[in-house]
């Protein structure tokens, strides 16, 4: 799987690269507009092996910006830095809640394609980047942060819709292609996140 997600990583930084030395050429195609994102994010833990592990989605939300690296009339690469609050909950049989907080720094890397006007189609691979971590029941907040590892490769898949004027809209799905948990034979644990939100892009130069 990280085999897969490097070269996936690579052909997409690659494509990058060409479109910003493309951009210098007099009649070419490319350019860049900046832009800032937030939304909501519906986020879980896939638990795998362990069959007393039974969460619910948590609501939280993602924030940060990006560069919209337009190659084409129908194909972009769009890199992202986002701030992004995951985890999961459950109701335990005292009534009482426990909630998983994970604060990640995600950096994803997407290929877009354009279809009809203002419409995208997206999917590329996502660093993610574990800052802190912590589990709380009740009144009871525990830091679980020594028990995950400290990077997440995922894929992301989504679509987006753009308006003349730069505002957007997006909806996106993040699969965890690699194990999370740190903690030896204890199954493997993966991120699982729906992200939802709204963005703007300034003016491509």
């Amino acid at each position: 799987m990280k085999t897969i997600f490097f070269a996936g990583a690579m052909t997409l930084t690659v494509m990058s690269m060409q479109a910003q030395s493309h951009k210098d050429r007099k009649h070419s195609d490319a350019n860049v507009a900046f832009g800032i994102k937030g939304g909501v994010n519906i986020s879980n833990l896939h638990f795998q092996n362990n069959n007393n592990v039974n969460t619910d989605s948590k609501v939280s939300f993602h924030a940060g910006g990006l560069a919209h690296i337009h190659v084409s009339k129908y194909f972009a690469v769009q890199p992202e830095i986002m701030y992004s609050n995951q985890g999961y909950k459950y109701d335990e049989s005292n009534n009482t809640t426990t909630k998983a907080r994970l604060h990640y720094i995600n950096v994803p890397v997407l290929a877009q394609f354009m279809v009809g006007t203002g419409f995208r189609l997206e999917t590329g691979p996502q660093l993610g980047i574990l800052t802190a971590a912590s589990q709380k029941s009740g009144k009871i907040s525990v830091d679980i942060k020594d028990n995950l590892k400290p990077i997440d490769f995922s894929w992301a898949f989504g679509v987006g819709y753009v308006t003349p004027s730069g505002f957007g809209v997006d909806a996106r799905y993040n699969v965890g292609i690699s194990n999370i948990n740190d903690v030896p034979n204890s199954g493997s644990i993966n991120n699982r996140v729906f992200q939802a939100g709204v963005f703007y892009q300034f003016a491509a130069h």
